[in-house]
């Protein structure tokens, strides 16, 4: 064979074993493209696109990280604090992807896969408060090559999920929540909630050969930040169950919303005795009934010409060893060997994203995927969304109060007040407290109210804060900043600020600092606990190493702050 038929054989064999290219937007230019799709539903006014929660309001994952004084390290950690609300102690919801389809994909592998946490529990009431419900409503992903969680929690006030990262998630980090851009997370997430791939999962730890090659990579078989390397099928199968409840809480909040239109206000006070029927009695309720048949009349006049759509939370299934299986993929691996593109190593990173091989259309989740179904108004399912939002505590608490008569609850219904009904997001835990105080009990306090003691919300892609070499803040940088910098607890966030000098003052005028920092005085007394940074965080073991090597850094930091001898 001469050299000629060779080359031709070699430059035959690269062309097919090279990864496909397929033409597809640039996230960007999707994100873009789908802002530029003006919505003319009601509900798009109402629960707004906005990447800050409206006023008010925040997300679940906030308030439950105030309620406990921050963020916990390492993820693992973070896990356990969210599950410690389980009233069970069930076995926390956790899913391994080493090659996905997340901003962050090029930054996870085998050895390091990305981890996929979701809630899956619901919390009791009792005869002061109404619990959380958690279940379906907080969702994570952790990449540890790239320091960052990606957060998806709901917003019980304003109606909808919102999108957070924590960045610089490490132990010699100084971790920052922020939210996301949202129309770029929305480009993949085109029904404004989590999305999952669907059956058979062959990119996650429930498929053997997946995990096989998890636990090759790790060299063992003990779990990686918490997470098992193995999960049965029903993991994953489970994981997908969550994101579909989570996916129908928008489609609720529309048909509540855009449903009944703007003056409906008889429309959704029967869609709510609709749900409360239904979740009353789920075996006995007549969807054909006289209660049911009365909503279809008044969600007709307003329920949208085009219908209102179920998106679809599932993205095809990818098999990602497929291209690595026989002669093909070894010559791919012999052909393609060398450096690859490094991807984007933040959610900021979005062109590093961009210049990543696209996957194929039917895989890429970027793509337009359209709706399962269109609901109609004939369609009662806006009223099994709601009953779908309300959790069996809340029933417990709604038997007792009607003295388990429905008579008496269908009665607080049609006694509720007509500004509970105004076109506005449904709350599960406002319109609880209103039944409940028709019925002649005292309304239930309820954690995430309020957000008088949350820090500010900052949004992601702010240049961070800029320090000079010699600035009296940089030993706080590596020692505070963690816990104190971005906290969601505004009591706990007083070294924030959007510029140096407000971070420096903020400092200054917190004279506690200066007392936490004496070691000398509390170290082996009783109030050795008080002492920051706790004992049992790498900033502490940190600070005490730099002490032990003479460095002044505690005392320098205690000069920052006036002492009250200071005149």
């Amino acid at each position: 064979m001469g050299l000629g038929a060779v080359l031709v054989l070699v430059l035959a064999a690269w062309w097919w074993s090279r990864p496909a290219q397929h033409q597809s937007v640039g996230i960007q230019e999707r994100a873009a493209e789908m802002a530029q799709q003006k919505s003319l539903r009601l509900s798009d006014e109402l629960i707004p696109a906005s990447d800050l929660p409206p006023a008010g309001t925040r997300s679940l994952f906030d308030h439950l990280l105030a309620e406990n004084g921050g963020l916990p390290y390492p993820f693992e950690s973070l896990v356990a604090l969210i599950e410690s609300y389980d009233p069970h102690a069930g076995e926390p919801r956790l899913i391994q992807i080493p090659d996905g389809r997340s901003l962050l994909k090029a930054q996870a592998d085998f050895e390091h896969p990305r981890i996929l946490y979701a809630a899956d529990f619901l919390l009791p009431n009792n005869s002061s408060t109404v619990g959380p419900a958690p279940r379906g409503q907080i969702f994570l992903g952790f990449v540890e090559n790239a320091a960052e969680i990606e957060v998806i929690s709901y917003n019980e006030f304003a109606g909808r999920f919102e999108f957070q990262l924590v960045k610089d998630y490490r132990a010699d980090g100084v971790p920052k929540i922020v939210y996301a851009q949202r129309g770029i997370c929305l480009t993949c997430h085109q029904g404004a909630a989590p999305i999952f791939p669907e059956r058979p999962w062959n990119e996650t730890n429930g498929q053997p050969e997946i995990a096989q090659r998890i636990i090759s990579a790790r060299g063992n078989e003990a779990p990686y930040q918490g997470a098992p390397l193995r999960n049965p099928l029903a993991a994953p199968e489970r994981f997908d169950e969550l994101t579909d409840i989570a996916n129908f809480i928008p489609v609720t909040q529309s048909a509540w919303i855009d449903g009944c239109g703007e003056a409906g206000l008889d429309c959704r006070r029967q869609m709510l005795k609709t749900a409360l029927q239904f979740f009353w009695q789920p075996g006995d309720f007549d969807p054909q009934g006289p209660t049911a048949k009365r909503l279809r009349q008044l969600q007709e006049p307003n329920w949208p010409t085009t219908g209102i759509g179920v998106p679809n939370s599932d993205i095809s299934n990818r098999d990602p060893l497929e291209a690595q299986r026989g002669f093909g993929g070894w010559l791919r691996r012999l052909l393609h060997a060398g450096p690859q593109l490094p991807g984007a190593r933040s959610n900021d990173e979005l062109d590093a994203f961009d210049a990543l091989p696209k996957l194929p259309p039917a895989l890429n989740p970027q793509e337009p995927r359209g709706h399962r179904r269109l609901l109609t108004a004939n369609d009662l399912d806006g009223a099994y969304g709601i009953a779908q939002l309300f959790t069996p505590a809340d029933l417990q608490t709604l038997e007792a109060a009607s003295g388990y008569q429905w008579e008496a609850l269908a009665q607080a219904v049609d006694a509720l007040p007509q500004a509970l009904f105004e076109a506005a997001p449904f709350s599960r835990v406002r319109t609880l407290n209103a039944l409940l105080q028709l019925l002649g009990e005292p309304a239930l306090a309820y954690c995430c109210d309020t957000t008088a003691h949350l820090s500010e919300p900052v949004v992601g892609g702010l240049p961070p804060l800029e320090l000079a070499a010699d600035s009296p803040l940089q030993p706080f940088v590596e020692y505070c900043f963690a816990c104190h910098r971005g906290n969601p607890a505004a009591h706990l966030n007083f070294m924030g600020g959007k510029d140096a000098e407000a971070v420096l003052a903020q400092i200054q005028d917190t004279p506690s600092i200066r007392d936490v920092l004496d070691w000398d005085r509390y170290l082996g007394t009783a109030k050795a606990g008080t002492l920051m940074p706790p004992a049992d965080s790498p900033q502490r073991a940190a600070l005490e190493a730099a002490v032990a090597a003479g460095e002044p850094s505690l005392e320098e930091m205690r000069k920052v702050v006036p002492s009250m001898f200071d005149f």
